[in-house]
């Protein structure tokens, strides 16, 4: 009994010997972490709630032609909290007022809600909750950042802002779809894909550490590789003349319910595209950028009667005819073969015409018996002189997914023995409504074809690194001869024939209109495609226009109709703008020199100094005393001063002013002004009191 208790002793003292000593072990490790392994288990801690990743870089600014922003990168905020940071007397004193100011702002939730979900998160212990998405601008965050509770700052009042860049354009739609888009996935449209790597830059890599609410901070040390940001890319884009033609084809296309329509504006010499506009009818009748029907793929189409300028040039260029030359066109009907019926618009026909007529009147069957004629024997011979014109060739523009022309090839199974006829009036061939403008614009431009472009340099911090110049296509479409003969009819079409309906006194149009039936299911059907191509001023262009709307609705439906008007609003606006093509109307009376001061308008103590101190002239102060800047008259012997109003928003009239007036005023309306001559204003190119956008360029004429 007692060995039974002696042993059973042993084993107590043994177990009891081992629990002392594992407990040692573990106090001697936890000593050991504690005073010599503290700093390696905080990195391994550190090192869990860090990521080494890549820094953004700030994508480059898409600017206009005279430098306005049309795109560019803005941080806009998200916003979170964490209900736990705040003491228990600022949280209290404070929570009322937060939810009623977050329901306010952001008009999603009742403030009931807001109070409720911040309160049971902070019972919960739950340290992020977030009250917005990524839109706050950065005003709005200033606002946000002095309300209760938020005012302590991140630390103190558990507000949390998220930055996230964002694309803004400035002048919202304006230009929208040429200036495209890209999303995280790397698909998008127009500048912003077709010059994304030029944007994008190159992103760097740095050190995030996690930071409340499971977010990750950017921790600036040596490790930190800076990222190249993007470089800028600067338009061709005029915003007054796509303001312009916005208006006037958005206008027009609701007027006739078209399915869409897009307007291009090109200047002659250089084929800088200064406008580019397209607009497509959604599901409710309304119209937006949609698609770029003007340059891509979807815009390729059966062009219609503007084609008819291409077989005239290959006519007159193979064979020596002259405008005054007649042909017969008969009733108004014309077969070939296979039974297929070539119509003319007018019923009965306009018999007997010259080619001048022809080509003025649009006459189908004129122009396809003219060029079965001429051609019928050698097809091939017609489509070497489209070859020649350069109208055949894929433009090689500037933006992803431009369209290819496409044109059938004699001897080829797709051919048939109405195709020359057919394609001689826009049929059978297909192009994009830039192709068709890029040939009158080189008849415009003298004969030499320049290719269309949209930017025209790439800026690197302030830097051009790469500008692009005008590049010809063909140096010549054509003879002078043919040239010549062409213009002539370009302008006739406008002063007696079927676009006569835009003609006017004060300069002149050239240009060609078209109505084609549009093809559906391989059948010809009642809806047609409308179009206007031309340039202007015709005896000294300056800038080329085509307007295209697709399936307008209505009574008529000709391109006269339809699209040509749209040229004429566009082109009237462009003329009344562009001091440099036209000579500008008096707009004042000439001022006497004898006693009555030259300036004769400003500010009214400066013309008061001048007119008592210099001219000593008698004074009547008719102003109304609500502003400072008058305008002088001269009644008999004595000057009267009469208030010039300025009003926000609206152009003000500066002529009459020196220089430093009106660039004072206009600049700070926020209008590019750009002067030329020397003396006080006589003429500028927005009419005073138009209500015009900030940052539209607006040209003073100076003069003594």
């Amino acid at each position: 009994m007692k060995n039974i208790k002696q042993s059973i002793l042993r084993r107590l003292l043994m177990v009891m010997f081992l629990m002392v000593l594992f407990g040692g072990v573990i106090i001697a490790r936890v000593y050991t972490i504690q005073q010599w392994e503290d700093d390696r288990w905080d990195k391994i801690k550190l090192s869990e709630q860090q990521i080494h990743q890549e820094i953004p870089a700030t994508r480059g600014n898409i600017y206009s032609d005279n430098g306005s922003l049309l795109a560019t990168s803005v941080p806009f905020y998200g916003m979170a909290m964490d209900p736990t940071v705040a003491s228990n007397e600022v949280f209290n004193a404070g929570i009322d007022s937060l939810s009623i100011l977050l329901a306010k702002k952001f008009k999603k939730r009742s403030r009931w809600d807001y109070k409720r979900q911040l309160v049971n998160a902070r019972k919960k212990g739950k340290r992020y909750v977030r009250l917005s998405k990524p839109n706050i601008n950065h005003l709005s965050r200033k606002e946000m950042e002095t309300w209760p509770i938020f005012r302590e700052g991140q630390y103190r009042g558990g507000v949390i802002f998220e930055t996230v860049k964002r694309r803004y354009l400035p002048f919202e739609t304006m230009a929208k779809r040429t200036i495209g888009y890209v999303n995280e996935n790397g698909q998008g449209a127009g500048l912003e894909l077709s010059y994304d790597k030029v944007l994008s830059g190159k992103p760097g890599e740095g050190t995030y550490r996690k930071v409340a609410g499971g977010n990750w901070r950017l921790i600036h040390d040596e490790t930190e590789i800076s990222p190249v940001h993007g470089d800028d890319i600067e338009t061709t884009i005029d915003v007054n003349i796509q303001d312009v033609t916005e208006a006037a084809l958005k206008r027009r296309l609701e007027q006739t319910k078209s399915e869409w329509g897009c307007a291009i504006v090109m200047e002659t010499a250089t084929g800088q595209v200064k406008a580019i506009s397209n607009f497509a009818q959604n599901s409710d009748g309304s119209f937006s950028e949609s698609y770029n029907y003007a340059v891509g793929k979807q815009g390729t189409r059966e062009p219609g009667s503007t084609f008819k300028l291409a077989s005239m040039i290959a006519l007159l260029e193979e064979k020596q005819l002259n405008p005054e030359d007649t042909i017969d066109t008969g009733d108004g009907q014309y077969q070939y073969a296979d039974n297929a019926i070539m119509r003319d618009a007018k019923i009965g026909g306009y018999g007997n015409l010259t080619i001048q007529e022809v080509f003025e009147h649009s006459s189908n069957i004129g122009i396809s018996r003219l060029v079965d004629r001429v051609f019928g024997i050698n097809e091939k011979r017609f489509i070497s002189h489209l070859e020649d014109m350069g109208i055949m060739d894929p433009l090689g523009f500037q933006l992803v997914g431009y369209g290819e022309p496409y044109f059938k090839a004699p001897g080829h199974e797709d051919w048939s023995g109405t195709t020359l006829p057919w394609m001689s009036i826009g049929y059978e061939l297909q192009i994009t409504p830039l192709q068709t403008l890029t040939l009158y614009n080189a008849v415009a431009n003298g004969g030499t074809m320049v290719r269309p472009y949209l930017v025209q340099r790439i800026v690197q911090g302030g830097r051009v690194i790469k500008e692009n110049e005008p590049q010809i296509i063909r140096k010549s479409i054509c003879s002078q001869e043919t040239l010549e003969k062409v213009q002539s009819m370009l302008e006739g079409v406008v002063s007696r024939g079927t676009a006569r309906n835009i003609r006017n006194a004060h300069y002149g149009i050239a240009g060609k209109t078209g109505t084609a039936r549009i093809l559906e299911k391989g059948r010809y059907v009642r809806k047609y495609y409308t179009s206007f191509a031309g340039y202007f001023p015709a005896d000294h262009p300056k800038y080329s226009c085509i307007v295209v709307l697709n399936d307008p609705k209505g009574v008529n439906l000709y391109g006269a109709d339809v699209a040509a008007p749209v040229f004429k609003e566009i082109a009237d606006k462009i003329y009344a703008t562009d001091l440099e093509i036209h000579q500008p109307l008096e707009l004042m009376a000439k001022p006497e020199h004898d006693r009555f001061p030259v300036i004769r308008a400003g500010l009214e103590t400066d013309l008061k100094l001048l007119c008592e101190d210099h001219f000593q002239l008698p004074l009547v102060d008719e102003s109304d005393g609500a502003g400072q800047w008058v305008r002088s008259l001269r009644i008999e012997d004595s000057v009267h001063f009469r208030t010039n109003p300025v009003v926000k928003g609206r152009v003000p009239d500066v002529r009459g002013m020196t220089l430093r007036d009106a660039i004072y005023l206009l600049e700070n309306q926020k209008y590019v002004v750009t002067f030329k001559g020397e003396g006080r204003v006589v003429s500028q190119s927005r009419t005073p009191g138009q209500k015009v956008s900030p940052g539209s360029q607006i040209q003073l004429q100076l003069s003594w």
